[in-house]
């Protein structure tokens, strides 16, 4: 049977659509997209989520809600997102404590961090800062090196726990500076706010939006920072590395697919997320929340989780740091 131009085109034409039914907007534009946040509502990652939200709908067509699924340390949202179909409709919105810090320290997640999801986008870092109490008699990175060496076992850092950012950071300058300090864990850094004030805690590496405002208002003093260098968010620190070359702890925030996302949609996402953290709105909105705004590739995101995972598991094997 013979068949005509517009029924040649239109086999063409659904040929295509079936072939590319991945593809986003290209395929449903208005279907919305789940980006899963594995933390409550209220907290940096949620905030951050919200801040990029928005304007990623904007630049995908499409909207873009965020699906607060909390639990387990942010394993039980991760964990969703890695089981959904790789359509990109469910991406995650992740950060250190699920993708690095946690495998290194829990290997019986119900995740495997590398094989089951896709990095899409790397959104930002948020750096943190060296605290001392007012009354503490140095005023510099390499003078707190100096004063701990000499007291070996008689100084103390407090942590938000056992297995944290917080407690790896100063595990990581603890190794890197040679330096013996007792680790006393709290259940968060606000709870231990008071005690570094008081003096009975001797340092704390805590989030620039936590600790940077009791700073201002003159009650702790800060030494350092820990990018690897300056921050624009708090440009009169110091980075540690200053003083211990090729020291560096960032909490970082990005999003994945499940595995087996095609190429095409992690590069269109891709290009969204970095045209988004380039507004000048959401590197403000960013800012407030004490992170820096990242773009970048899915390669480059790729070797920073291997760079990080690889740091972190190092630190956790060689100090025994468990969650317990």
């Amino acid at each position: 049977m013979k068949i005509s131009g517009l029924s040649r085109r239109a086999c063409l034409a659904a040929l295509f659509a079936v072939s590319s039914g991945g593809v986003l907007a290209q395929s449903n534009p208005t279907k919305s997209i789940r980006l899963v946040v594995p933390f409550p509502a209220g907290g940096a990652t949620d905030i951050l989520a919200r801040a990029v939200s928005q304007k990623l709908s904007e630049r995908l067509g499409q909207t873009v809600v965020v699906d607060n699924k909390p639990g387990a340390g942010g394993s039980l949202g991760s964990d969703l997102a890695a089981k959904a179909p790789p359509d990109g409709y469910t991406l995650l919105l992740a950060t250190t404590s699920t993708h690095t810090i946690g495998p290194a320290v829990n290997p019986r997640l119900p995740y495997d961090a590398f094989a089951d999801f896709i990095p899409v986008g790397h959104v930002g870092n948020a750096p943190s800062i060296m605290l001392v109490p007012n009354q503490a008699p140095v005023h510099s990175v390499k003078e707190w090196i100096s004063y701990a060496k000499a007291r070996p076992g008689q100084l103390n850092y407090a942590s938000s726990g056992n297995g944290t950012i917080v407690q790896l950071t100063a595990e990581l300058f603890k190794a890197q500076a040679g330096l013996f300090v007792v680790h006393i864990p709290y259940k968060g850094t606000a709870l231990a706010i008071p005690d570094l004030v008081s003096g009975k805690i001797d340092v704390l590496f805590d989030s620039l939006p936590s600790g940077m405002p009791h700073v201002r208002d003159g009650r702790l003093r800060a030494l350092g920072v820990t990018s690897a260098k300056r921050s624009p968010l708090a440009p009169d620190l110091p980075a540690i590395a200053e003083v211990l070359p090729g020291y560096e702890s960032n909490t970082w925030f990005g999003v994945f697919g499940p595995k087996g996302l095609p190429s095409e949609i992690v590069t269109r996402v891709n290009q969204a997320i970095n045209q988004t953290v380039a507004d000048p709105e959401v590197r403000e909105k960013l800012a407030r929340l004490g992170i820096e705004a990242t773009e970048g590739t899915p390669a480059a995101f790729q070797s920073l989780l291997k760079t990080e995972y690889d740091k972190w598991r190092r630190i956790i094997i060689e100090r025994k740091i468990t969650t317990d």
